[in-house]
């Protein structure tokens, strides 16, 4: 997804039968998203946070973990493999956690992006 240059879409459904993800706009190599990139989930009706503007820790990522969200918790967190994660209340968005539990382990993983 590196060189992917349009919206992405990453949706998560997790061990617990949770769904949720994330849209954002911008990439780069350090933290990027715009005020547009927002976190949604469906526990169990479909909720979407959207930047608070509190800071702009939208999405960042490395070869170890992706991260989206941050000032003192991931609104969520997902390793190198895409297999486990977690989920925080974030200050970038205002969210509640994600999952049910804290930590989590990934049943389904899609990305989309629409291009040209």
């Amino acid at each position: 997804m590196a060189e992917v240059d349009s919206p992405v879409l990453l949706v998560v459904k997790d061990m617990h039968k949770k769904v949720y993800g994330f849209l954002h706009y911008q990439v780069s190599k350090y933290c990027y998203g715009t005020g547009e990139t927002f976190l949604f989930s469906f526990n169990p009706d479909f909720q979407v946070y959207k930047w608070s503007g509190v800071n702009s820790y939208f999405v960042s990522g490395n070869w170890d973990s992706l991260q989206l969200g941050g000032g003192g918790g991931f609104a969520l967190w997902l390793d190198a493999d895409l297999y486990r994660g977690s989920s925080f209340s974030s200050p970038t968005f205002h969210n509640a956690p994600l999952s049910t539990n804290k930590d989590f382990i990934v049943q389904d993983l899609e990305v989309w992006t629409v291009q040209n």
